[in-house]
């Protein structure tokens, strides 16, 4: 397999990673799902795109992108995957039922108070806050793994300049298009992507538990796996 080919998989490899994909969910089930994404694209590629460039340019040849490597490593990747298999235990098996129904009780308390029962979260990034969803994007598109190792890959190319720079933005491109297809879809078919957040929030609210309890734990299992390979590798 070529270099370039091997980047553009290790890209695709990037794109579903656990924070992006429970970021862009809870973001379409929110208000103004268009505004938080575009503030979280931007913060994204703010960090992905700089940190990329710093990466590729200075630091290659040092003990830097090894460092980083073995930082944001398997162990990572099996702790990430043990916490959501627990995630979906605990959803499967109902065993959060007393600390949903506790919840149940305070909100219709503050309902019956007149406080606002919505949570904090919701209460500022469901107002659009394109601001926060900004600095989520900033602080949570740290280089994984994939990104380190296809940084390390293009570098090696002794490309030019222009090239060079041109593969890691292609990369960061790549990396979010769980982000950008919806929006696409906003700027080009606005009703009929409304539409499909429409529906999938119902689908979500008929099905949110067991579709959880799928996520979490295909997302664990695939963690777990990768990191294991990682360390026998």
């Amino acid at each position: 397999m070529s270099d370039l080919a091997s980047i553009f998989l290790l890209s695709l490899l990037a794109m579903f990673t656990p924070t992006l994909l429970a970021a862009v969910t809870v973001m379409m089930l929110l208000p103004n799902p268009k505004k938080l994404m575009l503030g979280y694209l931007l913060g994204a590629y703010l960090t992905s795109i700089s940190l990329g460039l710093l990466i590729v340019f200075s630091l290659h040849g040092s003990d830097s992108v090894d460092t980083a490597k073995q930082t944001l490593g398997p162990g990572e990747d099996i702790v990430i995957g043990l916490l959501a298999l627990v995630v979906a235990f605990v959803l499967g098996t109902d065993r959060d039922a007393r600390l949903r129904e506790r919840r149940r009780r305070r909100r219709e308390a503050k309902q019956a108070a007149s406080e606002p029962s919505e949570s904090w979260p919701e209460r500022m990034i469901g107002r659009g806050s394109v601001r926060l969803t900004f600095v989520a994007g900033i602080l949570l598109t740290l280089p994984g793994v994939s990104y380190l190792t296809a940084l390390d890959r293009m570098a090696k190319l002794d490309a030019s300049v222009a090239a060079t720079a041109a593969l890691v933005v292609s990369f960061c491109l790549i990396q979010q298009l769980l982000l950008e297809v919806p929006l696409l879809g906003y700027a080009f078919a606005p009703e009929k992507t409304q539409d499909r957040v429409t529906r999938f929030r119902a689908w979500l609210g008929r099905n949110g538990r067991r579709a959880g309890v799928i996520f979490a734990a295909t997302i664990g299992a695939l963690l777990v796996l990768r990191g294991v390979i990682a360390l026998l590798a």
